[in-house]
């Protein structure tokens, strides 16, 4: 991603991930964290990794070519309240986007790997969005991971949502990660705003004599 942006020319840039995604987006920031202007990570799984109970970890293992297991998950992490044919379209978009080999490795990479270390102290301003529909990244999950690591660290929890906000939610979902991303642009603004003032006349019709 850092090779990427490179390409591109970008000096700096916000990162988005989701899930997964947003352990990537947090290794980013451990990598490279005078980079990442803005972080934002949506039901991200924790950069210490997530362990999970015997039966959750085959569970997972075995969606990589199971659709049946795919479909399961995206169920639960849910709340199991959406219709059939959203969890058909969901799995067949997961089948279509995904390398069985590729899903099954970074799998093993979220699950078990610990680097929070390399983000633990970041002032790099994080968002972290969850759904309350999410019984497995859960608020709680981020306030005690995303929010002791990231001093800047921010957490929104979109009450309609699950795991996939983008899908269930995504006007919601767009709002709150729009409005953090902009909050740099109202900072220059203001600081603009207060350079206009400090330089205004003592009448303040902006001369100065």
């Amino acid at each position: 991603m850092i090779a990427l942006a490179d390409s591109l020319g970008w000096r700096r840039f916000s990162v988005i991930g989701h899930s997964m995604g947003g352990s990537v987006a947090q290794r980013v920031v451990a990598l490279a964290p005078e980079r990442v202007r803005r972080l934002v990570g949506v039901s991200p799984v924790p950069a210490s990794g997530l362990p999970l109970p015997p039966e959750q970890h085959e569970l997972f293992d075995g969606a990589a070519r199971s659709p049946d297991n795919r479909r399961a998950i995206i169920d639960f992490t849910t709340g199991s309240r959406r219709p059939a044919a959203w969890l058909d379209r969901m799995v067949r978009g997961s089948l279509e986007r995904s390398d069985a080999e590729a899903f099954h490795a970074w799998f093993t990479s979220w699950a078990g790997e610990d680097f929070h270390g390399g983000v633990d102290g970041s002032t790099v301003p994080a968002l972290a969005v969850v759904g309350a529909l999410d019984p497995a990244l859960t608020a709680e999950v981020q306030r005690a991971t995303w929010m002791r690591w990231f001093k800047r660290g921010e957490l929104v929890e979109l009450v309609s949502a699950g795991h996939y906000a983008m899908d269930e939610t995504p006007l919601e979902l767009i709002r709150v990660v729009e409005d953090f991303l902009r909050a740099d642009a109202r900072a220059d603004a203001a600081d603009a705003a207060d350079t206009a003032c400090a330089v205004d006349g003592p009448e303040g019709n902006g001369s100065a004599g």
